[in-house]
């Protein structure tokens, strides 16, 4: 019987020049949720964030895009994903169904405190998705991130490399 002998050679590496120590990453994909906006009244009241994207990932067709969202879009997101994908969705930040509650005192879920904390759960949120790479082969998270306006009647289906 043969004995198999552990190969303990060191890879062969080239010195590394500033351009590559210093140079833009191979692949990238940045994603910052920022500039909360509360729009309309009353019972129509609701927040919309900017969701601002800078990649040079080949399987996205803008390498820097803007859109605007809102919580409810998230949600819209989040359950495209876990039906059409294999990917396992993270949780999204809470509802937060008592800051709905009248007579509170403070702004409930238009107060300045509570956007910031749900800005900085759907950035967490929206990189961890994004940078799934099966959930980058879904067409729902490409018009979530590029697109100006999410069809949501959409017919749903993978993105194939540009």
């Amino acid at each position: 019987m043969a004995e198999t002998v552990a190969d303990t050679r060191r890879l062969i590496t080239k010195p590394q020049n500033l351009n590559d120590a210093y140079g833009p990453p191979s692949n990238f994909l940045e994603i910052d949720v920022s500039n909360p906006q509360t729009v309309g009244v009353g019972r129509g009241r609701f927040t919309t964030y900017e969701i601002r994207v800078k990649t040079n990932l080949p399987i996205f067709k803008l390498k820097e895009s803007t859109v605007r969202r809102r919580y409810s879009d998230f949600e819209w997101l989040r359950s495209e994903l876990e039906r059409e994908s294999k990917v396992v969705v993270p949780p999204l930040p809470g509802k937060a169904f008592l800051r709905q509650l009248p007579f509170r005192g403070d702004d409930g879920i238009f107060d300045d405190s509570f956007i910031d904390e749900r800005k900085q759960g759907l950035e967490q949120f929206i990189n961890k998705v994004a940078g799934h790479p099966l959930a980058q082969n879904e067409r729902c998270l490409h018009m979530f991130l590029q697109d100006e306006i999410i069809d949501k009647s959409y017919t749903p289906s993978k993105i194939r490399h540009a």
